[in-house]
């Protein structure tokens, strides 16, 4: 990912102009907050990248460390910032002790010519003053959120892929298994009987819904627990918005699988039906798209969840804060079953 447009937003508690000034550039904005407040709930309330708080003569920098890219900016900006705001202390700092030993030659100076010269030719030169102003050395104190100092790219993109797992696995074998039973004559043979085409649908999907938790279930929390995805918010709210992909991936699954012949023709539509949702799950910066692509990153399934699942893992948002991406995706569930309804036709009219 570029840092190109990449701006990253950051909250300041008593932390002098100078620094402020020495941080603020293109890619960090800084947000002065009026009270002292906790970075946890800032960095949560605002969803900024970072908070910077002095406090004991100590600079206390708190990371989202949600985005690699933006944690990265903040470190490298915090740093130079430092290195400014000494190097500004110490050339002061020089100029006071110049400006000092210019004065207090010249007052030398006077009292040489007031003196009798056996007596001035034995005063010493001005030295230089020893307790000259020494530049401030603030110390730097940093503390993540999410993750750890050494997080990768890989970590901030667990949810991401998480979703895409259970995306993918729900998607391919729901597909399949309704299109053997359609090539075996079973579903034939089900639409003999007077049942409605809703209840065939609404039967596989409760069918292959149970084995679709379960599997979504199982794929969670070996992410969880195997590969060690760290959760900040409530697990129970991760579970159920992969649930909610996961019935998504099953209706879009049966769906797909009435316009294919055989399993291999399943399997050809991944690249055109799953892979590039990826791309618009959040893998690549949707904002950083140009404005066509954004569009169609909003009609992709996996951007809602993808989205959602990063919220509530990474920022530890709520079931609340996330309805909006998780309306979205019960709409695709809702689209999708009508949608398998009106594909039911090519086998019963009725």
């Amino acid at each position: 990912q570029s840092n190109t447009n990449t701006v990253a937003d950051v909250g300041t508690y008593n932390v002098s102009s100078s620094v402020i000034r020495a941080i603020d550039n293109k890619h960090l904005k800084t947000h002065e907050m009026s009270s002292d407040v906790s970075a946890k709930k800032v960095i949560r309330d605002k969803d900024y990248a970072g908070f910077i708080k002095k406090e004991n003569g100590k600079l206390i920098v708190t990371y989202q460390n949600a985005d690699q890219n933006k944690t990265a900016i903040i470190k490298k900006s915090v740093q130079m910032a430092l290195i400014k705001v000494q190097m500004k202390q110490l050339v002061t700092a020089t100029k006071k002790s110049k400006a000092g030993l210019i004065k207090m030659q010249s007052a030398l100076q006077q009292i040489k010519k007031q003196l009798p010269a056996s007596i001035g030719s034995r005063i010493p030169a001005a030295a230089v003053p020893q307790n000259a102003s020494k530049p401030t050395n603030l110390k730097l104190s940093q503390h993540y959120l999410y993750g750890k100092s050494n997080s990768s790219f890989f970590t901030t993109m667990l949810p991401v892929f998480l979703g895409f797992m259970v995306f993918f696995f729900v998607f391919l074998i729901s597909g399949i298994s309704l299109l053997n039973e359609r090539n075996s004559r079973t579903l034939d043979r089900l639409l003999a009987t007077p049942v409605k085409r809703s209840e065939v649908i609404y039967g596989y999907l409760t069918g292959y819904g149970v084995v679709a938790i379960i599997q979504t279930a199982v794929i969670t929390l070996f992410c969880i627990y195997v590969l060690g995805i760290e959760i900040l918010g409530s697990i129970w709210v991760v579970l159920l918005i992969c649930f909610a992909l996961a019935l998504v991936a099953l209706s879009m699954g049966l769906f797909v699988s009435t316009f294919a012949a055989s399993e291999f023709q399943m399997v050809q539509f991944i690249p055109i039906v799953v892979i590039p949702q990826i791309f618009f799950s959040g893998l690549i910066p949707v904002a950083n798209m140009a404005g066509w692509l954004q569009v169609i990153a909003h009609i992709m399934p996996l951007y809602y969840g993808a989205s959602a699942l990063t919220d509530v893992i990474q920022k530890q948002a709520s079931l609340s804060a996330v309805m909006p991406q998780f309306s979205a995706i019960l709409i695709f569930l809702v689209v999708f079953v009508v949608l398998n309804m009106i594909g039911m036709r090519k086998y019963r009219k009725v």
